[in-house]
């Protein structure tokens, strides 16, 4: 049936009304409410399927790519689309109890990029920052807000904003919202490895008595469990520098979409094959 389908379309008499179908409000709008029936079915197969995983990292990859095939001028605005797209990973997350979100914002490599892009984000972390500290959705669902990296690289009002969100989430503990903003994986280990070498050479430390958990607890993300899965969107297919200790065992799911792009259907297509694999090895 497809290759018929291929067949047609190569028809520049079926093409023209094709594509404009294809691009029509009553075509989107079917297409919106298959999906959404789609997104219900798969969120009850999800829970009846088994555990969903407690902790979820993103890597959220495609803003500007995503700019760029709209056509849009200023790029920066697949940033402002990305923002949004959080919005809505951080309500799914609620809906299916997942407990620790852990996101993927800026990265110590992002600085290198131009001016004009780089004070667009800072701008926006600032802006939501400042919004989530006040969020209702945060309050009532308990959200602890924590923003890993090193921070004093960041402008001083983009570090005043974490610092307000940070202090009034800090007495929260039925959810984490981890940002991973001016964050790098290697260096989180090395600052690790550095502590550890200092309590050592002043005596309060056995280096023979360091182990794994002697590190997981010098983290950034001491306290939390270890990543379940890591999902990255645009289909590129690396791991970027990301919670390079932590996800040792993480399973991994590539979505071939933008971020802002990325669907409930979607991230719950990721969920769904997290409790797949597990069934799978038994774990």
């Amino acid at each position: 049936m497809d290759d018929v389908a291929k067949a047609l379309l190569r028809l520049r008499v079926v093409r023209g009304p094709a594509r404009r179908l294809a691009n029509s409000k009553a075509a989107w709008s079917v297409v919106s409410r298959i999906d959404r029936v789609r997104a219900h079915r798969l969120l009850d197969r999800i829970k009846a399927g088994g555990d969903v995983p407690t902790h979820v990292g993103i890597i959220m990859d495609g803003n500007r790519r995503f700019a760029k095939e709209l056509g849009l001028e200023d790029l920066g605005m697949g940033h402002v689309a990305g923002q949004e797209r959080l919005e809505n990973v951080l309500d799914w997350c609620l809906e299916l109890g997942i407990r620790v979100l852990t996101v993927y914002a800026f990265s110590t490599e992002n600085f290198k990029r131009a001016d004009a892009e780089r004070e667009l984000l800072m701008e926006l972390f600032e802006h939501n920052f400042r919004k989530m500290a006040v969020d209702e959705r945060v309050h009532k669902n308990k959200i602890r807000v924590q923003c890993i990296g090193d921070l004093a690289l960041l402008p001083a009002g983009v570090r005043s904003a974490a610092d307000a969100v940070m202090e009034a989430t800090k007495g929260y503990d039925a959810y984490r919202f981890n940002v991973a903003i001016a964050y790098g994986g290697r260096q989180e280990i090395v600052e690790a490895v550095k502590s550890i070498a200092r309590d050592a050479k002043a005596g309060t430390l056995d280096p023979e008595a360091v182990g794994v958990d002697t590190i997981s607890h010098r983290l950034t993300t001491a306290g939390l469990p270890d990543p379940d899965v890591i999902i990255r969107t645009s289909g590129e297919e690396r791991i970027s520098n990301f919670l390079l200790w932590q996800m040792a065992y993480a399973e991994l799911y590539f979505a071939d979409v933008y971020w802002p792009e990325l669907s409930r259907l979607e991230f719950l297509r990721a969920i769904e094959e997290y409790q797949r694999r597990k069934r799978r090895f038994g774990a």
